[in-house]
């Protein structure tokens, strides 16, 4: 079916007329609808629906069709079912990270909404919910015969946070208009915390927030959330990082619960990378939500006091939210659309991917600005090293979403001092993003590599700028 769906998308902008002429002339079937029951109407009109949508659009059938905002693909042919996409693994040809042989169905989403706006700006896509189970396998033609929209989730209005929420220390720093720096520690395959607590150490003074990574590349580690745990009550200021990939919303919330009664206060929302990657590639990956859908849960917990569900909290928690981009990726351009809709689902602070290639982020960063996107939320540019070009030839061709410019290997390649020239690389590279127009901060990171990174936070001189912890 892969070459109708993109027939489809090719087509978005007659299918997008022929759905609004549906919609508009649909509700006259109503009567008829009534008349009939809510089963028979359904077991007549659903076999013609399912047989048009699998044929044009490959249909999944989750009973929430959201196809008129998603460019005539059905996004849940996403192998991570992202209903707010691309995700940050998009490969270079524009395919998917799960799927190499499949094109990204996020990036036919969005060359279909191109099409319907007839190759102008498209806009901000809107935010759409997460699936709702209880409809997979119904018929959305009985919804639009009665008149309700496709669900779209709008963002909460101004004005709706609670003026009293505490502002946690990584907030603050922020906020203070110095250059912000954080960097990522994995948990440590212990159930000792010696190990994390040694590693969280030789940033002491040096950063103003520790990320604790969530199974990064699919590998099993300590739990995140008891990570960060450990090192807010060892005085550290933690960022819990959460993703959608290991656990259903259910899960996802009682963990928020935890960490905030655990004093943790930072979150960052991740969609996660694909199990296959990672040490149990036989393991079930959920995907109940999306990096989007998980942001504005939370903002709902904090905000309004209220679990997905609607039901109230006896107490609601005070976190600062936060969510990744990937500038290097295609679609570039969508990139920022896909931020918009992070920043819009609740987005305070954004953490990028590895830049190794400066020119490249700062086009990125003149359309941020253009958008006030930066007036929005605090966006934190990642970078990092590694100890050879090996290394970051090994990390550009097996990790969705780097890239490494070939000038940057052949420079470490030559150098007699490969992890030194690697290591002066990154400084240049942290100065130079510091000093980029909209960028609040460096986000550092490189896997056990601490040392390294400590020296480099001090050789850029960042240090300078962190208040003592």
């Amino acid at each position: 079916m892969y070459p109708v769906r993109l027939w489809s998308v090719r087509h978005a902008r007659g299918l997008q007329r022929a759905y609004r002429w549906f919609a508009a002339h649909a509700p006259r079937l109503a009567p008829l609808l009534r008349r009939l029951g809510p089963r028979r109407g359904e077991a007549l009109l659903y076999p013609i629906e399912r047989t048009l949508k699998r044929f044009l659009f490959d249909c999944q059938e989750c009973g929430q069709c959201v196809l008129s905002q998603t460019g005539m693909a059905c996004p849940m042919n996403c192998p991570k079912q992202m209903r707010n996409g691309p995700c940050g693994g998009v490969r270079p040809d524009g395919n998917c990270e799960v799927d190499p042989g499949m094109r990204c169905v996020w990036v036919e989403a969005l060359e279909g909404r191109r099409r319907i706006h007839a190759g102008g700006e498209a806009g901000a896509a809107p935010v759409l919910p997460a699936v709702d189970a209880r409809r997979r396998g119904r018929s959305t033609w009985i919804t639009v015969i009665h008149g309700e929209p496709e669900p779209v989730v709008t963002a909460v209005p101004v004005g709706t946070s609670r003026p009293e929420r505490a502002v946690e220390s990584f907030e603050a720093a922020c906020r203070s208009g110095r250059s912000v720096v954080t960097v990522e520690v994995a948990p440590p395959d212990s159930a000792d915390p010696a190990d994390l607590l040694a590693r969280a150490a030789r940033f002491k003074g040096l950063v103003d927030a520790i990320n604790i990574t969530d199974g990064a590349g699919g590998n099993c580690h300590m739990s995140s959330v008891a990570a960060a745990a450990l090192l807010a009550a060892n005085g550290y200021v933690p960022v819990y990082q959460t993703v959608c990939r290991d656990r259903n919303r259910i899960a996802i919330q009682g963990d928020l619960l935890g960490a905030a009664a655990l004093g943790v206060r930072n979150v960052l929302c991740l969609t996660g990378d694909d199990v296959t990657r990672g040490d149990h590639p036989e393991a079930r990956p959920v995907f109940d939500l999306d990096a989007v859908t998980l942001l504005g849960i939370a903002r709902g917990m904090c905000e309004r006091g209220e679990f997905a569900s609607g039901r109230r909290l006896l107490a609601a928690p005070e976190f600062f939210l936060g969510a990744t981009v990937n500038p290097f990726v295609p679609p570039r351009d969508d990139r920022i659309a896909n931020l918009e809709q992070k920043i819009a689902a609740g987005a305070r602070f954004i953490q990028t991917q590895f830049c190794f290639d400066v020119p490249m982020f700062e086009r990125f960063m003149a359309e941020v600005r253009r958008r006030g996107l930066h007036q929005r939320a605090f966006i934190l540019a990642g970078t990092g090293t590694l100890a050879s070009a090996r290394a970051l030839r090994w990390m550009a061709q097996n990790v969705p979403g780097v890239y490494v410019p070939a000038e940057l290997l052949r420079r470490i390649e030559a150098a007699a001092d490969q992890k030194a020239e690697a290591m002066r690389a990154c400084i240049e590279t942290v100065q130079a993003l510091a000093g980029i127009e909209g960028v609040a901060g460096v986000h550092l990171m490189g896997h056990r590599n601490e040392d390294v990174l400590a020296e480099v936070i001090v050789e850029s001189g960042l240090a300078m700028r962190v208040r003592p912890s």
